[in-house]
């Protein structure tokens, strides 16, 4: 950090100040170096630098100063020991999946997942030996139960994508420890200003930093964070080696993400906060979901882990999918959009979109109806983002 790195700031201080390298002219803003490689300046320094005995970069793929910066800052921010960036949010899961499994291994993940989140685990892991089994991550007689001898990681998103269920983490993370299997928790609905999943026993932690991270959608990027044990011998190699790494441009963007993501977040989750009460009891809308309010199904384990609600709301318009259709293609403010964290407020009917994969069995399971829609709350006046869900509705 440029000020005392003794002192433990306060994560809004840290996503400012956190991991910052200065070049010799002492620039304000992060240096964006965008170079695939470096020189030496000698043989027998390359010689040592890939050897490790000397400190320094190589390659862009396996390193960068600008990558670095933004590492170092979600690691300070998320309370890591350390952090491996990637080119993309799903880059980051499948290398977290990826690096812990081999032929003959087992994972256990919650069923309520984003569509290619279950996609690695249950099409891409089995192309290569390793088996799985999904359960419903709010049931923990489930996870235990699905244990096996060989069972090596369990997987989870909280709140869930695009239901919001809110999945007991450090109760999860128990029943991993006791089968020596480690927990992945993909942290990105909650962010990590209102979660932390490594304080709650977690392992690991995912995110998409094309989400709340950018949170003005410009980029894509991924990041995993955990011990340095953990990193070193599980993802840094694999990293290194296959190549998922993160432009250096991408990470100079989200690192300016970063310094506003405190006011943007909780402002969005204000609004949707808002957004959710307006619509609590309107009667067009079959169900409501969001984080935080006490008749979510998981209100208690939200209030034990979570240290605020979502910017996300999901509700189930009457009517089906042709309802939830008319509904989106009224809005004249909100855009139909499958990406979520933005500063603008966007709109998915999962069904047909981000779960449009799973069969109409595997959906009603999830509670994935065709009328079921999620709005990610954006920057906008909250009184101009329920105006239009409002109307809209009426036009349902």
């Amino acid at each position: 950090m440029s000020a005392s790195a003794k002192k433990t700031y306060r994560p809004e201080t840290r996503l400012v100040q956190s991991g910052t390298l200065r070049s010799q002219f002492g620039e304000t803003s992060e240096a964006l170096f965008l170079t695939q490689g470096y020189v030496y300046d000698t043989a027998a320094q390359a010689e040592a630098r890939f050897k490790g005995e000397d400190p320094g970069y190589q390659y862009s793929r396996f390193a960068n100063p600008t990558v670095d910066m933004f590492e170092r800052r979600m690691a300070a921010f998320e309370g890591a020991e350390a952090a491996r960036a990637t080119a993309t949010g799903m880059a980051a899961v499948t290398l977290a999946l990826v690096g812990q499994v081999k032929a003959g291994d087992h994972v256990v993940a919650s069923k309520a997942m984003f569509g290619s989140c279950r996609y690695v685990v249950e099409d891409y892991l089995p192309r290569f030996g390793i088996t799985s089994t999904l359960v419903d991550g709010c049931n923990l007689d489930a996870w235990r139960n699905a244990v096996r001898p060989n069972t090596k990681t369990f997987f989870l998103e909280s709140p869930t994508n695009p239901a919001l269920d809110v999945i007991d983490i450090a109760e999860v993370a128990k029943i991993a420890h006791s089968a020596d299997a480690t927990l992945v928790v993909d942290n990105v609905f909650a962010t990590p200003l209102f979660q932390s999943p490594l304080a709650l026993g977690a392992d690991c932690v995912v995110y998409s930093a094309t989400k709340h991270i950018d949170g003005q959608g410009r980029c894509l990027g991924g990041i995993i964070l955990a011990s340095q044990k953990f990193i070193m011998e599980k993802i840094h190699v694999l990293l290194r080696q296959t190549g998922p790494s993160m432009s250096p441009f991408n990470a100079w963007v989200l690192l300016k993400g970063l310094e506003t993501l405190a006011v943007r977040v909780r402002r969005q989750t204000d609004s949707a906060a808002t957004l959710a009460v307006a619509l609590a009891a309107h009667p067009k809308i079959s169900r409501l979901i969001y984080p935080g309010r006490p008749d979510h199904p998981q209100a208690a384990v939200a209030q034990k882990q979570m240290r605020g609600g979502s910017t996300l709301v999901a509700f189930e318009i009457k009517g089906g999918k042709r309802a939830a259709f008319r509904f989106q293609d009224a809005l004249k403010l909100i855009r139909i959009s499958n990406n979520l964290g933005d500063a603008k407020s966007l709109i998915t009917h999962p069904a047909t979109t981000t779960h449009q994969r799973l069969t109409p069995a595997q959906r009603a399971e999830l509670g994935i109806g065709d009328g079921l829609v999620r709005v990610s709350v954006g920057l906008e006046h909250p009184d101009d983002i329920i105006e239009d869900v409002i109307a809209a509705l009426d036009a349902a």
